[in-house]
């Protein structure tokens, strides 16, 4: 940046005030304070702009590595996973040489076996616990109809009126 001492800035204003004039001098200082101004919020923008790239790049360099890493895990535990399953798999299974028929060994159910028998039961649970006796809902004082709040208001102002007072 340029170096601008005391004695640097009082020999500049001393030229600008012969050069310019007193009468012109104050309108074109404001002018050069705004100019430089300007000029500053410009370099600071740009500055901000620039480390903003370089934040977003290393961003993307940190999203790649991470997104790399979960794919290996991945392979990994489907790997691991599979190799388990084929272990279990031989261990399982009857040798064809054995004494087991076919009637003896049930294979695991399937994937879609096993969710409609949970849908099934989560649907008759739902059915037993949401069954409700009549006489309990009456008992501890469940509607059974709707009425409009007109309709409730004028049964509490039948109420309201009846012959039975204390005074």
């Amino acid at each position: 940046m340029i170096d601008l001492g005391l004695t640097k800035l009082a020999l500049i204003g001393a030229v600008a005030l012969i050069v310019i004039g007193p009468k012109d001098l104050p309108k074109v200082a404001r002018m050069a304070g705004t100019l430089f101004g300007r000029a500053q919020r410009y370099i600071s923008q740009v500055k901000s702009e620039v480390s903003r790239e370089i934040e977003m790049e290393e961003l993307r360099k940190m999203q790649k590595e991470v997104e790399s890493a979960a794919q290996n895990f991945e392979q990994d535990v489907t790997q691991q996973f599979s190799e388990a399953e084929k272990e279990l798999n031989q261990l399982v299974q009857p040798e064809s040489h054995s004494n087991y028929s076919a009637y003896d060994f049930d294979p695991a159910p399937s994937t879609e076996a096993m969710l409609a028998k949970a849908k099934n039961f989560r649907r008759r649970k739902v059915a037993k616990t949401s069954n409700i006796p009549h006489w309990y809902k009456n008992r501890h004082g469940h509607r059974s109809q709707v009425m409009s709040g007109a309709a409730r208001m004028a049964k509490h102002r039948v109420n309201a009126r009846s012959p039975s007072s204390f005074f």
